[in-house]
């Protein structure tokens, strides 16, 4: 079968680079066209992107002479690519109308962005952990009276560091109070340290709507489908602190929970080990061959050594033991450009190409 023709529309920003590079040699996708802004459309994607290419990695050889389009001509769009990625960076009400517009006009959207988390019938997907929330896309594609189109989105890359590690604790525990503290890297904020030297030796403890995205979206990603749209969990009770600090990709956290049944710590461990989920089921290309990874040593996960396990798709976790005030606290690492955003994307359209939702026009 031939590959889907992908689109990135916000394609000249960090993680429009991401997904950029995360479509070279993809065994499912082929990267078809970049969209940006109106002072990016018309230039080659090596022209607008220049010195601000921000990954390690060099910029895919077939990308560097794409032309960039206009990514509100949707039209021009739309008619070379069989999905889009979407990465753009414009005010909430311009991305909901934009999403919307290529879903409206039959072109599945999988969005990095936080616009249309919180519509109701659009599903957040971490593709290991709820992925039964796709059934939502049919009434979805009622209210746009569309019959390709939809929007499904991936959630914050903040969550990526703590709730995959709670799932597969909360179906038999319970989950009842949960604390995180994430520790957050500046590729969070779209910036290197040559862009970004006040993050140097530097820890900054607020990030604009952090707390709060990491405090809502689980209860949208353990909810269920009821009525035709994703209703939230009414349980844990979630506190969150998001601080920004100085490592160049990674996000940290440091996790405390309560149980409405306490596990031992070994019951713990042992299902962290054996978890496995649809995703791996389906042999997605980016999906880890183990989600989760529990390090015994005192001094691990680290960040720059353990970011990157798996292709960046996997969770680290380590230094599981009680706590006084919570039953246990633990510590958990993701890689925020990776699992937490372009990657976390590709592995969702992995998802919804495997389950029949995206196909070829």
């Amino acid at each position: 079968m031939s590959k889907l023709r992908a689109g990135v529309i916000g394609g000249t920003g960090m993680v429009g680079q991401r997904f950029v590079s995360l479509m070279e040699k993809h065994p499912w996708f082929e990267l078809a066209v970049i969209a940006a802004s109106p002072r990016s459309a018309g230039k080659t994607y090596e022209e607008a992107v220049g010195a601000r290419w921000a990954l390690d990695t060099p910029m895919p050889e077939q990308a560097k002479h794409l032309v960039i389009r206009d990514a509100s001509d949707v039209a021009s769009v739309v008619k070379d690519v069989d999905f889009v990625f979407s990465a753009v960076d414009m005010k909430k009400e311009e991305i909901l109308a934009l999403e919307e517009a290529y879903a409206r006009a039959e072109c599945p959207v999988v969005s990095n962005n936080s616009a249309n988390r919180w519509v109701p019938d659009v599903p957040m997907i971490i593709p290991e952990i709820n992925p039964e929330h796709l059934a939502v896309i049919p009434f979805q594609q009622k209210r746009l009276g569309t019959k390709r189109g939809f929007i499904a989105v991936k959630s914050n890359c903040s969550i990526q560091s703590y709730v995959p590690a709670l799932h597969p604790l909360r179906a038999e525990f319970g989950l009842e109070k949960i604390l995180a503290c994430t520790y957050q890297a500046i590729s969070g904020a779209g910036k290197t340290f040559e862009t970004w030297p006040e993050m140097v030796d530097n820890v900054i403890p607020y990030i604009g709507g952090e707390e709060e995205k990491s405090e809502r979206e689980p209860m949208k990603i353990w909810g269920s489908l009821q009525d035709g749209v994703i209703k939230n969990a009414e349980t844990p009770d979630i506190t969150a602190q998001c601080l920004r600090v100085a490592a160049s990709n990674g996000h940290m956290a440091a996790v405390f929970v309560k149980f409405k049944k306490k596990p031992s710590e070994a019951d713990i461990i042992e299902r962290w080990t054996n978890y496995t989920s649809r995703a791996q089921a389906l042999a997605l290309p980016s999906a880890p061959d183990h989600f989760l990874r529990y390090f015994t040593e005192n001094d691990r996960p680290q960040t720059r050594l353990d970011r990157m396990n798996e292709g960046g798709m996997q969770i680290s976790i380590g230094r599981l033991r009680p706590d006084t005030q919570y039953d246990y606290k633990f510590v958990c690492l993701s890689h925020n450009t990776l699992r937490g955003a372009a990657g976390g994307g590709v592995e969702l359209a992995e998802l919804l190409c495997a389950e029949g939702l995206i196909t070829h026009k």
